[in-house]
């Protein structure tokens, strides 16, 4: 790149110099200066410099005038262009005008650098052998305008594909293919599918009456074709098209709008006016900026629905009745409906806050805190303070966090009071007379000899009455605990209770010939509760365990302490829980179809056990398998400081069972 002379025109000293000091003079140019355009345009008609290094802005003469003032006086002098401001439009303008390169500044030398030696190759090429530099420049011209044309159409595809409005974006590709092609009218036509025709959805320089009323049937239309076959449609050079009645063009051109192999509409431009035929070259670019236009129009089509859907779930979320609150993984706020603000009074700019800091409610924050157990949903009941007690779910979303829907179950909890307290009167009312025929059956023996059949139906009903008053005494229990008349408190040895209680069924197991294991850690803290109450609970679950369990089976009772908890397990190797049923077994009378019918029960007993878990501030959940067995788990908080190790006389110790970390225990 040596002996060239080039001319620099720049208003700028700071440019000026870093060009002819630090990048040409270096390289062995030989530099001419002019530091306005008028100056710079005469002497490049004086000079005939090699090529010409041009700033856009330029006193007296812009650097895009000067480039054209040379075209217009027929001097093809190789020019670089430098700007401060780019933009695609002046780059078409400045290649159109007849730039050879187009610089932004700043730039480094680098870059100079290559955009000279791009230039100078078309200098030494036309030294050499002028022909070929004609052609070579002519090739090159027409490779450039296909390039820059096709970089405008890629960048006038990116800002077409970002727009989410379809009205907006609709109107851009029209005014985009317009352009690109310099014809004088633009179309879009959408088809509908009811009627099979295709609608104007968007236009450019159409009069807007005319565009209300076009409508073209599929079948037997120049756009219709396109549809059919999915090709663009190239029409020019057999005098005037017929687009519609009274709509007569000299010249067309309609590529389809594709996406996933579906043509949904046709772009379209025409010159209605002027005779100048569009070519292969436009019809390239209109279909790549028909690509981005598909694709954009889908997207924005699946905005719009989905911002539809948004409005309908908000306006739904907004008027339920229902409490919603949503916290990502972090446990921030996603969304909480006018219910939930109002109920917990969490202020209106929650959304992003953590939830902790936005709501003031111990039992929810705590329910939303419990780790998650194999995705499962977690449930329990949260009173407010204005005596309102709602049921809270609160389930895991993947991908999005958690979601708490709480319902209204105050009239509920009412109707259970009632209930239970008819329940509580009516067994208190049977027990005088159901205590007199269990007497006057025992003394029907007593009146008179009694043959075999009559003892066995005088035993009947002596059964069926004992099983009547177990009721009635589980009844009455229930409803002593849930009014809060049965809070007799003392200490008491957990591990205590459980040896008596396993010792007390183990002949009803080895009846079934199951085993019992019992695994206690050597050291519980005594605790403070209802022993009475307490030893039902165990009693219910490990009977239950027996009973729901087949013949050779196995049961484990399980006791620890974790952080300041006693927990107690009782796993069974019975028939298990249908996921079904699971949330159910908690609730009064509430018995599986699968065990109605083979198993004695009256679907009591859990209730019972939960009931005295509450009173003791605890929490009970099971795990199960249908088929596979159940797992109970009981936690008790330690109500009191940790004392000398237990160690009952005549009994041996329990070695530890699998020690769990606090992390570790499923619910906590």
């Amino acid at each position: 790149m040596a002996n060239e002379r080039v001319l620099v025109i720049d208003d700028g000293k700071d440019i000026r110099d870093l060009l002819v000091e630090s990048i040409l003079l270096p390289s062995g140019f030989q530099v001419l200066l002019a530091r306005d355009g008028a100056d710079g345009l005469q002497k490049a008609l004086n000079e005939k410099p090699d090529f010409i290094i041009v700033d856009m802005q330029l006193p007296r003469l812009s650097g895009l005038e000067l480039i054209r003032g040379l075209a217009e006086r027929g001097q093809e002098i190789p020019s670089i262009l430098i700007t401060a401001h780019g933009s695609e439009q002046l780059a078409v303008d400045a290649f159109r005008a007849g730039a050879c390169d187009y610089v932004i500044k700043p730039f480094e030398a680098e870059e100079i650098l290559a955009a000279i030696e791009r230039t100078i190759r078309t200098v030494h090429a036309r030294r050499d052998k002028q022909e070929l530099v004609e052609r070579l420049h002519e090739v090159t011209h027409q490779l450039g305008d296909r390039l820059r044309e096709f970089n405008t159409v890629i960048g006038i595809g990116k800002s077409v594909a970002s727009l989410l409005d379809l009205e907006q974006l609709l109107n851009r590709v029209v005014e985009a293919g317009v352009y690109l092609t310099n014809a004088e009218e633009g179309i879009l036509l959408m088809l509908d599918k009811e009627s099979h025709e295709l609608y104007v959805r968007a236009a450019k320089n159409l009069d807007s009456e005319l565009a209300k009323t076009v409508r073209l049937k599929v079948h037997d239309s120049l756009a219709g074709r396109v549809i059919h076959t999915g090709e663009p449609l190239l029409v020019g050079e057999k005098g005037w098209q017929k687009i519609k009645t009274a709509y007569l063009v000299q010249s067309l051109l309609y590529v389809p709008l594709r996406v996933k192999g579906r043509t949904f509409g046709v772009l379209g431009v025409d010159n209605r006016k002027k005779s100048t035929p569009f070519t292969i070259r436009d019809q390239e670019l209109l279909a790549a900026l028909a690509d981005y236009a598909a694709i954009a129009i889908e997207n924005a089509q699946l905005f719009a629905r989905t911002e539809v859907e948004r409005s309908k779930l908000e306006a739904i979320l907004r008027q339920t009745e229902d409490l919603v609150i949503v916290v990502d993984p972090n446990g921030e706020i996603l969304l909480v409906n006018q219910a939930a603000q109002a109920a917990f009074q969490i202020p209106d700019q929650a959304t992003g806050a953590s939830l902790a800091s936005a709501l003031e409610h111990p039992e929810l924050l705590e329910l939303f805190e419990q780790p998650d157990e194999r995705g499962s949903t977690r449930r329990a009941e949260i009173p407010l303070a204005d005596g309102r007690v709602f049921n809270a779910h609160v389930t895991p979303i993947p991908g999005v966090g958690r979601a708490a829907v709480m319902q209204d179950i105050t009239h509920l909890k009412e109707l259970d009071r009632i209930k239970s307290e008819f329940v509580s009167v009516v067994s208190h009312d049977l027990r005088s007379p159901l205590t007199a025929i269990l007497g006057y059956v025992e003394l029907l023996p007593r009146a008179g000899p009694v043959n075999e059949m009559q003892a066995q139906f005088i035993q009947r009903v002596q059964r069926s009455v004992q099983n009547i008053t177990s009721l009635i005494e589980d009844l009455l229990d229930l409803g002593r605990i849930e009014a809060g008349f049965d809070q007799s408190m003392q200490p008491y040895h957990i591990s205590t209770l459980i040896r008596d209680v396993v010792e007390g069924l183990r002949p009803a197991a080895e009846a079934k010939n199951q085993t019992i294991k019992l695994s206690m850690a050597p050291h519980l803290a005594p605790n403070r509760g209802n022993p009475l109450r307490l030893r039902q609970l165990i009693h219910n679950l490990i009977d239950n365990a027996i009973k729901y369990t087949p013949t050779g089976g196995e049961v484990v009772v399980e006791a620890s302490r974790e952080q300041e908890q006693i927990v107690l397990r009782v796993s069974d190797t019975g028939i298990g829980i249908a996921p079904a049923d699971q949330p159910y077994v908690f609730d009064k009378f509430y018995r599986s179809e699968a065990v109605v019918d083979s198993h004695v029960g009256t679907g009591f007993g859990l209730s019972l056990v939960a009931s005295v878990v509450e009173r003791h501030q605890g929490r009970i959940w099971v795990k199960s398998i249908a088929g596979n067995g159940a797992t109970f788990t009981v936690v008790l908080p330690v109500l009191l400081p940790p004392e000398k190790p237990e160690q009952p006389a005549g009994r041996p110790r329990q070695g530890p069972a699998n020690a769990r970390s606090p992390a570790q225990i499923g619910g906590l």
